[in-house]
């Protein structure tokens, strides 16, 4: 991974974890309050219902009160006091229910069945001894119990809220109650309610998440692309700096060897003919010393000959004076007497418009592309050089007829492969590129630079 991700994703997870964090304690603490806020509705509705309960049976204790203040224990004022009691009823499930202090039941008149029957120790589902707790609460001076009981309406066991008062005097237990099915119904919709809104409020927070993190990878993938811009464009300064100075390096060289060991070398040449013209009236045509004199002669003939060639090759003089085109058909004679392979060469177009540093660079790249040929080439008999102007672009084309090789091969290749790099890096200090085929059919180097002054 290259390393401007890798601090986009140093910026991103912090970042998403600080976002985790702050969702893991929103819904926490959302929790805690939705849970405090139902506990805090079901207390205020249970304390309506006692409330309700409760002028319930005040009103149930009421409507019987003239027979409980008789004086005595009448049968027969209890027996009414029953009839009373199982005619007031509030709703569909709502009614009175009358039990002794041992839990045997005296009245009810929605489960008849029940009547007379002992239910001290009748448990409910949840194993909660109902009729002990509520008769227990009267004993202790009435109030309200909460247990589980069959639901006339539905015939289901359902959540009950009772209340009961003592009948000391007739020693009995009276009470009523309200089911809690709908109590519970209410607070669970408003658990889904509260729920829904727990998610809602994560996903909106993802979706922020989401959003700063894409913005922030957004902001750190523009930055580093104007950074690396500008990165680019300030090593392409530096390259062609590089470059310009390498090649004035190269001409200041050429033009010592040119001007100064050339030159000497030629005086000396000149010493020596001279010094040959003046004692060849004392020396025979053949002697030693004439022959030592004409090997010396010749050596620095080819001296001279070596001299000028490394000159050229660091700066040919004709490449400033006469342009690309001639410094061009040159190298291709150069190449064509030292390869005696026969190089074609031919130019279209009008290349007054380049610069110095894409002269060089083309001429670098014909250089590398011919050494290239000259080297490793195989069963080559032609070499052909193109170099065609466009409004657009300089395109130089070298092509030879050999056997080719293995591109991918080569650029893999730990040790091979470096004149085809220096060719690539060249021509990037110019803006332009390099495109390479080869097969069976022979190797077609492409090298294009923009048209005009960089």
């Amino acid at each position: 991974m290259k390393l401007r991700y890798k601090f986009i994703l140093l910026a991103i997870i912090p970042l998403l974890l600080s976002f985790a964090g702050i969702a893991s304690a929103v819904f926490y603490q959302a929790t805690i309050l939705a849970q405090q806020q139902r506990n805090t509705i079901e207390q205020a509705y249970i304390a309506s219902k006692e409330t309700e309960l409760k002028h319930y049976v005040t009103l149930g204790k009421s409507a019987i009160l003239h027979l409980y203040k008789k004086s005595g224990n009448s049968p027969q004022d209890q027996e009414e006091a029953k009839k009373i009691l199982s005619t007031l009823d509030f709703g569909d499930d709502g009614y009175f229910y009358v039990y002794d202090m041992q839990g045997k039941n005296l009245m009810h008149p929605r489960q008849p069945d029940l009547v007379g029957k002992n239910l001290w120790n009748l448990s409910d589902p949840k194993g909660n001894l109902t009729i002990q707790n509520l008769i227990n609460t009267a004993k202790n001076g009435g109030g309200a119990v909460r247990y589980l009981w069959e639901k006339p309406s539905s015939g289901q066991i359902a959540p009950k809220l009772g209340y009961v008062i003592p009948l000391n005097k007739w020693g009995w237990m009276l009470g009523t109650g309200i089911y809690l099915d709908d109590v519970d119904t209410a607070l669970a919709k408003i658990d889904v309610q509260v729920e829904k809104n727990i998610h809602s409020t994560l996903f909106w927070m993802a979706g922020i998440a989401l959003i700063c993190a894409l913005l922030t990878a957004l902001s750190g993938l523009v930055l580093n692309i104007s950074e690396s811009r500008l990165a680019e464009a300030k090593l392409k300064v530096l390259a062609r700096s590089v470059v310009r100075s390498q090649e004035d390096e190269r001409a200041r060289l050429s033009r010592d060897l040119h001007d100064g060991l050339s030159q000497l070398l030629v005086s000396i040449k000149l010493q020596i003919e001279s010094g040959l013209a003046k004692l060849g009236t004392t020396l025979p045509v053949v002697s030693p010393a004439r022959n030592s004199f004409d090997r010396a002669t010749k050596q620095l003939n080819e001296a001279l000959s070596e001299v000028r060639r490394i000159s050229h090759d660091l700066r040919p003089a004709m490449l400033d004076d006469l342009g690309v085109v001639a410094a061009f058909e040159h190298l291709a004679g150069e190449f064509q007497n030292a390869s005696e392979l026969p190089v074609s060469f031919n130019a279209a177009g009008n290349f007054s418009r380049l610069s110095e540093i894409s002269n060089t660079v083309l001429f670098r790249v014909a250089q590398e592309a011919l050494t290239n040929i000259h080297k490793h080439a195989q069963k080559v008999s032609h070499v052909n050089m193109q170099l065609i102007e466009t409004a657009r672009d300089i395109t130089l084309i070298i092509e030879d007829n050999g056997t080719g090789f293995d591109i991918q091969g080569i650029a893999n290749h730990p040790k091979r492969g470096i004149g085809l790099s220096n060719m690539r890096e060249r021509l990037a200090t110019a803006g332009g590129h390099l495109d390479i085929h080869s097969d069976m059919s022979g190797t077609r180097v492409i090298a294009t630079i923009p048209n005009g002054e960089l």
